[in-house]
């Protein structure tokens, strides 16, 4: 057990050192959750209309997934320059007619024409996401209908454009757009039974099999879904590569021209010395010669 050790009256008092608890389901205000809760230290808050709200943790699988999608959509976001992307500890305002909630998305895309830019120093959004993403909590039903009704209404009525719920059992799995004219989400068409195509992001599509298959970028390069940006990822992903690989041979080879020139000076040195030795040695032997001559002479 981790202890404090305190003296008291020569007496050593041992007080366990306790875990962080979370405060989900306190109510606070809406100052107090951006003063002291919005960037906890321990737990990831949501605010819901005066509400603390804890974000679970999901399972290996559904983050496997998570991070595979978000990678491939990282390749379009690079690719097209479209937009910018933040995660899941950075959030936004939702000012509804039945109250104010503050959401998380695991993950979200702000476009380069939203009318609220995504500024550097920024710690949560000022506007509205024009795509989120909920990787589903599905450690308790309370998680579950957040992510896939809670939720989906709030982003519904803000104006969010897309909302993507991934789920690795496929059982919650949804993508849907704000349809033109009526504002309500509706689901993303499936095309031949697998692809997804953005309405919001232009150009993004992926196939939804790929999601539990999660296979290389190497292998996206031979499907003509990803041709328009993961091409251009991969190309620019293999000019880093090379160009990190000719630097580090390049580094390797200054690096071996130095140990060569320092071996040569070495030897040099040991040379050097040898010659100095020689000649000390010499001096000393025609020292000895004259001392002896010397001593002849008298």
């Amino acid at each position: 057990m981790n202890v404090i050790d305190l003296k008291h009256n020569s007496e050593v008092l041992e007080i366990p050192a306790t875990e962080p608890v979370s405060e989900d389901g306190k109510f606070v205000s809406e100052k107090e959750y951006w003063e002291k809760y919005y960037e906890h230290p321990d737990f990831n808050y949501e605010w819901n209309n005066g509400i603390l709200e804890e974000k679970p943790v999901s399972d290996v699988k559904n983050i496997t997934m998570y991070y595979w999608f978000i990678r491939l959509l990282g390749y379009y976001l690079e690719t097209t320059e479209r937009g910018k992307a933040v995660f899941h500890d950075f959030g936004f305002r939702l000012a509804l007619l039945g109250g104010t909630s503050i959401r998380k998305p695991d993950f979200a895309v702000v476009l380069i024409d939203n009318t609220t830019s995504l500024e550097q120093d920024d710690r949560s959004f000022k506007g509205i996401f024009d795509l989120c993403i909920e990787l589903i909590s599905d450690a308790t039903q309370k998680d579950i209908i957040r992510d896939t009704v809670d939720k989906k209404n709030e982003y519904e009525i803000i104006g969010v454009k897309e909302y993507y719920v991934l789920d690795a059992s496929n059982v919650h799995m949804a993508f849907y757009y704000r349809a033109a004219g009526s504002g309500y989400f509706v689901p993303l068409r499936l095309i031949d039974g697998d692809i997804i195509q953005s309405e919001a992001l232009k150009g993004f599509q992926f196939r939804v099999s790929h999601l539990f298959t999660q296979p290389p970028i190497e292998e996206l390069i031979e499907d003509k879904v990803y041709y328009d940006f993961v091409i251009p990822a991969y190309r620019t992903i293999k000019l880093r590569a090379e160009a990190a690989k000719k630097n580090a041979e390049k580094e390797k080879r200054r690096a071996d021209s130095a140990e060569k020139k320092a071996e040569a000076a070495r030897k040099e040195a040991e040379e050097e010395k040898i010659r100095a030795d020689s000649a000390e040695k010499k001096a000393e032997e025609e020292k000895m010669r004259a001392d002896s001559a010397e001593k002849k002479a008298e």
